[in-house]
């Protein structure tokens, strides 16, 4: 290997690395679910500030989910079992509201054609505890089509740097909205 081969090489590791620590993804079981959800606790550390999304991942066992399973227009708990949690170890916009670093309960209101994402400053009660009066925000999420029907709901930060899309997929829906770590 010459010089240039060896260098190359060399700073390509180095940038793996780097990628590596700027955007690390971590999913661990929190427990199994009573009724047969389990739940996750997903961490990401980007640019060295952490995001923990704790939730439960119900399963589509041949129903329906959207417009049957869970209505159209009425606030959802977005899983199961405990209310979904956003942890943020730093300010964070989601969509055009920028959320200042904390914890929070995240709920969705599933449409046809575009979902809303709700950020509540209520934590620790059960999923379908839902107040409005505690809500910290709300931001509308794109909607399409999956490619291929989720059998469980997954929700996920994903892309690369600090523009990212948190995206919520389960059934054949895929719902997104831009994020950004500050």
């Amino acid at each position: 290997m010459n010089k240039l081969s060896q260098m190359f090489a060399g700073v390509s590791l180095v940038a793996l690395a780097v990628a590596g620590i700027l955007s690390a993804q971590e999913t661990k079981q929190v427990h199994p679910g009573k009724g047969g959800s389990p739940h996750v606790t997903t961490t990401y550390n980007i640019g060295g500030k952490s995001v923990a999304i704790t939730y439960g991942r119900p399963s589509k066992k041949r129903r329906v989910i959207f417009g049957q399973t869970i209505p159209f227009g009425k606030v959802w708990r977005l899983g199961a079992d405990e209310a979904t949690t956003l942890e943020l170890g730093a300010d964070m916009m989601i969509g055009p509201l920028h959320v200042v670093a904390g914890k929070y309960t995240l709920y969705a209101i599933p449409g046809e054609k575009e979902w809303t994402l709700v950020i509540s400053k209520q934590t620790g009660q059960w999923g379908t505890v839902y107040k409005a009066d505690q809500d910290y925000g709300r931001t509308a999420m794109k909607l399409a089509k999956a490619s291929a029907p989720a059998e469980q709901l997954t929700i996920t930060i994903e892309g690369s740097g600090n523009d990212r899309t948190l995206k919520v997929a389960w059934d054949d829906a895929v719902a997104t909205v831009p994020v950004q770590m500050h």
